[in-house]
């Protein structure tokens, strides 16, 4: 904890979440892409709002030249995510 160490953080949040019915073969094809999945969400409380990012499933699908088949695997992400953000 930051505090233990004489540190203060905002109040923030990381969700890790995945499928390995998704995930497993795209880090088959592109082991590199186990840097990034499981995928995450960063929650944090910025004055009196609260802020949630986290990396486009396009951006990934770009980084790890991953074909439409396996790219498609990660794009419900923001569905995902806008859905839970709207309980």
């Amino acid at each position: 904890m930051p505090a233990s160490v004489g540190l203060q953080l905002r109040d923030t949040r990381l969700v890790i979440f995945g499928s390995t019915k998704a995930g497993t073969p795209v880090v088959q094809a592109v082991p590199l892409a186990a840097l990034d999945l499981p995928l995450k969400v960063v929650v944090w409380e910025d004055g009196n709002q609260t802020k949630v990012s986290y990396t486009d499933p396009a951006e990934l699908a770009g980084r790890y030249h991953l074909g439409d088949d396996l790219a498609e695997r990660l794009a419900e992400v923001p569905t995902l995510v806008d859905a839970v953000i709207d309980r």
